[in-house]
């Protein structure tokens, strides 16, 4: 197909309809929060996570009581502190020295000689943020006084955000670009302590919460788990989780593979246990890829994203157009090396979670879609 018809044909086909990529199951048994939680962990995926209103009227439509039943989802209060990254991924590697972290007041993190110290939020530090601008390294110093929301306010106006760290490689690097740049100690990292303590079952970073008016309020100081009222409007209430209610779990229709294949291999997987690699069409959809990414042990992952040499465009092996892009600078055009290696696209597993077009025999984990 020539060029010029082709990109014709992509304008016209470039109205994308919104896809459904949680799926809502209502069970209509009544058991405690821990056994629904085990029950949808066994059948489905957890129980029911809520991103945003859409979800909620999905989750709504699901739900046939036929009484005055409540109904429990997946949100739970938890005693454990939560430190996550102001990019929203949790902190699954620490490098806190020791001491630190003690249960204090201190709800923000730097970096001090290669170790994180927790800190007051309202001190003024120097800062790093991640820039995707940066080919060399992704850090930039700002040698500027600042609290930490005044610094990640900067980073996220001028880069990307303040910096996250996790991994050992990536805290060495950054101490490395620390050395190299001859910065005093004590620079804010992008690590804070999340003050809701409310969490979801799945480890969703999903922050949407619904609750009526004057909830949650801890009646009897033993209220840590949620249900749905059964009437309209329907919104969120703190309960014991020994009570016995309905519940709905959610089957999600992205599944991340932790099995390092090359992109053909990964491709044959999908297609041969559930549907295909996935394919991000949409803002919403790419969103629902970085919540499953973060768990992957790859530093990218693989997508249904294919380069044709032929007419030297990307398009997803689904037949869905590429309409919907987020590509990491210096990727995704349509000058591609169709010598040594056919192309294939994958997504970033940390930072800007952009996508990158990698060697289809690269070995990664990889998304497969229900859908």
């Amino acid at each position: 197909m020539d060029q010029t018809l082709y990109l014709i044909l992509l304008v016209a086909l470039c109205s994308v309809s919104e896809c459904v990529q949680r799926q809502y199951h209502f069970i209509n048994e009544t058991k405690t929060w821990t056994e629904a939680q085990t029950h949808c962990r066994e059948n489905y995926t957890d129980l029911a996570t809520v991103d945003n209103m859409n979800d909620m009227i999905e989750l709504k439509k699901s739900v046939n009581t036929g009484g005055d039943q409540y109904i429990w989802i997946g949100l739970e209060k938890t005693s454990v502190d939560k430190w996550q990254w102001s990019s929203g991924e949790p902190a699954l590697y620490l490098n806190w020295k020791p001491g630190q972290r003690n249960g204090g007041v201190e709800e923000c993190a730097l970096m001090r000689n290669g170790e994180w110290h927790d800190e007051s939020c309202s001190k003024s530090r120097t800062f790093i943020c991640s820039s995707s601008n940066n080919m060399n390294t992704g850090l930039v110093f700002v040698d500027q006084m600042k609290n930490w929301t005044d610094a990640q306010r900067y980073c996220r106006q001028n880069y990307s955000d303040l910096v996250s760290v996790r991994n050992q490689n990536e805290s060495q690097q950054v101490q490395k670009f620390i050395n190299d740049s001859h910065i005093s100690n004590n620079v804010w990292i992008g690590l804070f302590r999340v003050r809701d303590p409310w969490q979801w079952s799945d480890q969703s970073n999903s922050s949407f919460r619904d609750w009526e008016s004057s909830e949650p309020n801890n009646v009897g100081g033993n209220e840590n788990c949620t249900v749905i009222k059964p009437k309209a409007p329907a919104q969120w209430l703190d309960f014991s989780c020994n009570n016995q209610y309905p519940f709905v779990c959610h089957e999600d229709k992205l599944i991340l593979i932790r099995e390092n294949l090359t992109w053909p291999e990964a491709l044959r997987y999908c297609r041969q246990n559930n549907t295909d690699l996935v394919s991000v069409h949409s803002e919403e959809m790419q969103r629902r890829v970085m919540n499953v990414v973060k768990r992957a042990s790859t530093e990218a992952v693989w997508l249904g994203l294919r380069h044709s040499c032929t007419v030297g465009l990307w398009f997803w092996v689904s037949g869905e157009t590429v309409c919907y892009q987020n590509w990491a600078p210096g990727n995704g055009t349509g000058d591609e090396d169709c010598v040594s290696a056919v192309r294939s696209g994958a997504v970033q597993s940390g930072g800007d979670q952009r996508w990158t077009s990698r060697p289809q025999h690269d070995t990664l984990n990889f998304i497969c879609s229900r859908s």
